[in-house]
């Protein structure tokens, strides 16, 4: 995959009209625009899959949760979440900008941070299902915070490294995610396989004393792409991690996880950050420790987005398939979670949004659920174009397969 640093021309001005419009992503002299990049020239240089990642916007959306933590009245702390975006050449920039550490989840991310410009003790490590050769790897680096998942986690550790400080990650049994999805909320009525809970949670006290370990941070994460009006919630699963406090006089650092969500469709209501910051600073009041939170999507999931040519535009029976060359395997959310897609051609034919028509847009997988979008108004499509679907930054190459052996994909870092 090519690994390039582009620098890039001044952004255009906001064009009204489409709900994902920014600064920096939209239409310029009837082509899109991401950081002043023309998409559909970069995508036809590249031929094939191409996503551009912005440098500028990964920072400003830094700059801003910064920002926010500011408000909260305590000492914070700003992981991202590496699983969401992995590409080195963003990594290292995150690492020379300095405004962030690292949430890693295996050995392999742990061992790319570090190569990346991440010192060791700038590395979060939340994982699930842990082995002991993953272990092993792990706590060869003793500055690494290392929030346990289950009891059997703390003890193999406690048998390795006694006396050890560790992170334990909990499950406070109350969670929220985008659309209230099951899929996407980590802790609820449901059991899940995260975290220790509240009938356990005296096993692993037990179990961390018995092997003179220090429980010096308290995890827990909830659920992925959270908005405003599921604040509440959110409030509510905070509250109910921070119960476990009462245990545990040593924790200095509370990691309260990512999940924070963004827009993907025109109904959606952009987080606020204000009143996220809000519930941190009245659930925190009074106690003395570090506030973290390891966001993912919030940072790069609108700043990228993946380009694909149209490869057939068809009618078949009563709808009209704009077919791509690049499927679900490449950006597996969509089909996954029914997280909504945008596709947005690069170089509209007809600027008057009511004659558009809706079609559907399918990918190059042989299976049937690879449907990028289905009855979404476009305007006329032809063999060639190219189709940008935005919020691709995360969750998307770093969850692709070679399912069909059609893997193959560029990736770029501009602007």
């Amino acid at each position: 995959m090519g690994r390039r640093l582009v620098s890039a021309r001044p952004a255009p001005a906001p064009q009204p009209g489409f709900w994902w419009a920014r600064d920096d992503l939209d239409f310029q002299d009837g082509r899109l625009h991401l950081a002043g990049v023309d998409v559909a020239a970069r995508a036809q240089a590249a031929d094939g899959p191409l996503f551009l990642y912005s440098a500028a916007r990964v920072r400003a959306n830094l700059a801003r949760l910064t920002g926010a933590l500011g408000q909260t009245g305590r000492p914070t702390r700003l992981y991202y979440a590496m699983k969401a975006n992995r590409f080195v050449p963003l990594l290292e920039a995150m690492a020379w900008w300095g405004l962030n550490g690292i949430d890693v989840c295996s050995p392999a991310e742990l061992e790319r941070a570090l190569a990346c410009g991440f010192a060791a003790r700038d590395v979060s490590f939340t994982g699930t299902a842990v082995a002991n050769r993953d272990l092993d790897r792990l706590l060869a680096h003793p500055e690494l915070t290392i929030n346990c998942d289950s009891v059997g986690m703390i003890r193999r550790i406690g048998e390795r490294t006694p006396g050890r400080a560790i992170g334990v990650r909990v499950n406070p049994e109350r969670g929220v995610g985008y659309g209230d999805s099951d899929k996407l909320t980590y802790a609820g009525q449901a059991a899940t396989k995260f975290g220790v809970y509240r009938a356990q949670f005296g096993e692993a006290l037990a179990t961390a004393r018995a092997h003179g370990l220090s429980i010096t941070s308290l995890h827990f994460h909830v659920g992925c792409g959270y908005l405003d009006g599921q604040l509440g919630d959110w409030e509510a699963a905070i509250a109910a991690g921070l119960a476990f406090l009462d245990d545990l006089p040593d924790v200095r650092t509370v990691n309260v996880g990512g999940g924070l969500g963004l827009p993907h469709r025109p109904a959606d209501a952009a987080l606020d950050l204000a009143r996220w910051a809000a519930v941190l600073k009245r659930r925190f009041a009074g106690r003395d420790v570090t506030v973290a939170v390891e966001p993912g999507d919030y940072v790069v999931k609108d700043a990228g987005l993946l380009a694909l040519q149209v490869t057939d535009v068809e009618v078949k029976r009563d709808v009209t398939f704009v077919s791509v060359d690049g499927g679900f395997n490449l950006a597996p959310e969509p089909a996954y979670y029914g997280l909504p897609c945008e596709p947005v051609a690069c170089a509209p034919r007809d600027w008057d949004a009511g004659r558009w028509a809706p079609v559907t847009v399918a990918g190059n997988i042989n299976e049937a659920l690879d449907v990028w979008a289905a009855d979404h108004p476009m305007p006329p499509m032809a063999e060639g174009d190219i189709v940008a679907l935005l919020n691709a930054g995360g969750y998307a190459a770093s969850m692709s397969s070679n399912h069909c052996m059609r893997g193959e994909f560029a990736e770029e870092l501009v602007g």
